[in-house]
């Protein structure tokens, strides 16, 4: 940026040209001392100079949310998430994954969760103009063996699923090849994987998606009381971990939750349906705080169950996100993989 841009009183400009300082870029990577003394100029003379040279940069200072909104299109890798796989789903959270934080799913056991984590892991390896991000993904299993016979099945049924997308480029993607699985069974395992083994695949473009599967199995195994507050930190420390990585490597994380049901005494049973209000993620505000976006999942009681082709009806419930407003859909889980079900979106 040329110094003449400024509106600078000349001998400013010309004390600065003297220095052999050549743009606005130069000015700014000194302090007000040191221009002071390789510029002879006053105090006074520095602090206008800067702080003109900083707005001049900078642009305006105050933006609308039409401006905020442009910015979409001209940074558009700024705004980009990770597609579900699947249109429904995707509308419900405006995108997909934001790129940066840690998203939660919690839920009840046979709820779809572990299902929809395989599905992302299969999505985020279509090319970018498919919702994807062109690269492969880290799944961390703290309980279970992980899933291969779904997976496979999953990955058979790809071009059912993604119509949208062209088969041959369905066929070309060696799904199986780019999802990378580690076994976690305690607390230790999982930091160390998440600060040594992780950062070596997400470094490397090739992975872009970090599942663990569950967050809470580890710290379940820590038994509260007194020990309540070391694994309050463990907690942060695993969070602070894990929204580095997502921030430098500009990947999702998504961290699968199981839940407790608060009983209150005394509580009168509330309608079909209004079950999950009751329903309480794991591990309490200490993980919390370090979310991004929390999303709940819950399985319909067959009496109160919406029959589509014979497959039980789920719901996925945006609890919070700080972009989106608390919303929810209907999705059902059936061979091709998880499908959100059109019409069903409620704020």
């Amino acid at each position: 940026m040329d110094l003449d841009q400024l509106d600078l009183n000349p001998r400013i400009i010309a004390a600065i040209k003297k220095a052999k300082l050549k743009s606005i870029k130069e000015v700014l990577h000194f302090s007000g001392p040191d221009l002071q003394r390789l510029t002879g100029l006053s105090s006074p003379d520095v602090q206008d100079l800067l702080s003109i040279a900083s707005s001049h940069v900078r642009g305006r200072s105050v933006f609308t949310a039409l401006d905020l909104h442009r910015l979409e299109d001209r940074f558009p890798a700024q705004h980009q998430r990770l597609s579900l796989g699947c249109p429904v789903l995707d509308r419900l959270l405006r995108g997909g994954l934001p790129l940066d934080g840690i998203t939660e799913l919690a839920g009840r056991s046979s709820a779809g969760k572990t299902q929809l984590a395989l599905q992302l892991c299969l999505a985020v390896q279509f090319p970018r103009q498919h919702g994807g991000l062109e690269a492969g993904a880290v799944y961390i299993c703290t309980e279970d063996a992980f899933p291969s016979k779904r997976l496979q099945q999953l990955i058979a049924q790809q071009q059912s699923l993604r119509t949208d997308v062209p088969g041959q480029v369905v066929r070309k993607i060696k799904f199986g090849n780019h999802i990378f699985i580690e076994h976690a069974a305690n607390v230790d395992t999982l930091l160390a994987c998440v600060s040594k083994k992780v950062p070596v695949l997400l470094s490397r473009g090739m992975a872009r998606l970090l599942v663990i599967d569950s967050v809470a199995a580890p710290f379940r195994c820590e038994s509260d009381g007194p020990v309540s507050a070391p694994r309050a930190r463990r907690l942060q420390a695993l969070g602070a971990a894990l929204r580095q990585l997502s921030a430098t490597y500009q990947s999702p994380v998504l961290c699968i939750n199981q839940v407790t049901e608060a009983v209150e005494q005394g509580a009168v049973p509330g309608p079909p349906g209004a079950r999950e209000e009751r329903l309480s993620p794991a591990l309490g505000i200490a993980w919390s705080n370090q979310l991004f976006m929390r999303l709940m999942a819950d399985r319909h009681r067959p009496e109160d169950a919406i029959a589509m082709q014979g497959h039980p009806t789920r719901t996925l419930r945006v609890v919070f996100a700080p972009h989106l407003p608390p919303s929810s859909c209907s999705y059902t889980v059936t061979a091709e993989g998880v499908q959100g079900m059109p019409g069903t979106q409620a704020c």
